[in-house]
């Protein structure tokens, strides 16, 4: 290390200073240290400053200025994702199942140049059984349903009519399958299946049995993004994506900030939570600082696992009985705490507030201490 940043090696991050070393000419590097330093010290949060009120202000006022309703991809009503205020209280409530699973599949050379791009994403769909079926037919003398494969469709994708007949039986637990001169049968293996109404209910169910393709992916669209093409996918699930040969796993991504915490850990849960509200608040044009949503992200996933902040996540961990009793349903954490004999401390905001006391943020954090005079 250079002996100018030696004296700055405890009063500047290790990672600041390496970036200095490598972009400073050395004669200027004493000069330039100092200003840094300078700068860092204002940016700095000073000590008893109110930083979770701060933040929420920064978030909350532009929020009301959101839009309430929800963006559409390309013109196509069933690839439409979640935008505005919806969006944004799904993610600060860490929703496990969101409204509009979505992904962003980068390709490796040569599909994402276009080369077979349209075939490759429809191997990425979905297929149920309905899809290889010309006719589901009900016979009702026989009490079974009759399915005639479309073999020609079946041959265009790939998959061969054993294949079909083995997922049905697999997917049809509460049916007896067979195959007989091409015609599949599904007979209903309870007793009590007797009406017509058990007929119909198992020819819906064989229509949706998994066949082929990426379970969660229900539709495709192959965009062209810059000078690249990418697959945009209705429906979510990164983890059987990512290990794909064709696929660029340093740059695909899902919307589902639990999906991302599950596959890769709470660091990428972490950040896939700033990107998402960073899109939201793009596509809206509102400008909200960057260290107040990175405090509410810090927040949620503090813990090892993305919280949301709700009195089930983060509100649930706070030590203070009078602060998770102040958000919502008061009385059950009253009557929790007190038949435990749980005491408060009274450190944080909240709870002083509610007790009329100074609270210990600001002018209220230096408890003085001085000496009395002696009584005459």
């Amino acid at each position: 290390m250079h002996k100018d940043l030696e004296e700055y090696k405890d009063k500047l991050p290790d990672k600041m200073l390496a970036e200095i070393e490598e972009k400073c000419p050395p004669a200027k590097i004493r000069k330039v240290v100092a200003r840094v330093f300078e700068e860092y010290q204002q940016a700095r949060v000073d000590p008893g400053e109110a930083v979770g009120l701060i933040a929420a202000e920064s978030i909350g006022e532009p929020g009301t200025q959101m839009t309430l309703n929800t963006f559409h991809f390309a013109g196509v009503a069933e690839m439409n994702v979640t935008m505005g205020l919806p969006r944004i209280i799904e993610i600060l409530d860490g929703r496990k199942s969101i409204s509009t699973p979505m992904m962003e599949i980068y390709l490796q050379k040569p599909y994402c140049e276009g080369e077979g791009i349209k075939e490759l994403a429809e191997s990425l769909r979905e297929t149920g059984a309905g899809e290889f079926i010309n006719e589901f037919n009900i016979n009702v003398i026989e009490f079974q349903v009759e399915a005639t494969p479309d073999q020609a469709r079946l041959k265009k994708s790939g998959v061969n009519a054993t294949h079909l007949f083995k997922q049905l039986e697999k997917g049809l637990r509460d049916g007896s399958v067979k195959e007989k001169d091409g015609i599949i049968t599904i007979k209903p293996k309870s007793k009590d299946a007797k009406g017509l109404n058990d007929l119909y209910t198992l020819r819906e169910k064989a229509k949706k049995v998994y066949v082929k393709g990426i379970k969660g992916i229900s539709q495709v669209l192959p965009v062209k993004r810059k000078d690249e093409y990418i697959i945009i996918t209705a429906g979510s699930n990164l983890g059987k994506v990512l290990p794909l040969e064709f696929v660029d796993a340093t740059r695909t991504t899902t919307n589902d900030i639990n999906e991302i915490q599950e596959t890769l850990g709470i660091e990428a849960g972490r950040q896939a939570i700033l990107n998402e509200i960073g899109k939201v608040t793009d596509a809206q044009g509102i400008n909200i600082d960057i260290r107040h949503v990175m405090l509410v992200a810090d927040t949620m996933s503090a813990g090892g696992a993305v919280k949301g902040i709700t009195r089930y996540g983060v509100v649930s961990e706070k030590s203070s009985v009078l602060a998770r009793a102040s958000f919502e349903t008061p009385i059950k954490h009253l009557v929790d705490a007190a038949l435990v004999g749980e005491v408060d401390h009274l450190n944080s905001v909240v709870e002083n507030v509610m007790l009329n006391q100074y609270v210990p943020i600001g002018t209220g954090l230096p408890g003085l201490v001085t000496k009395e005079r002696g009584k005459k």
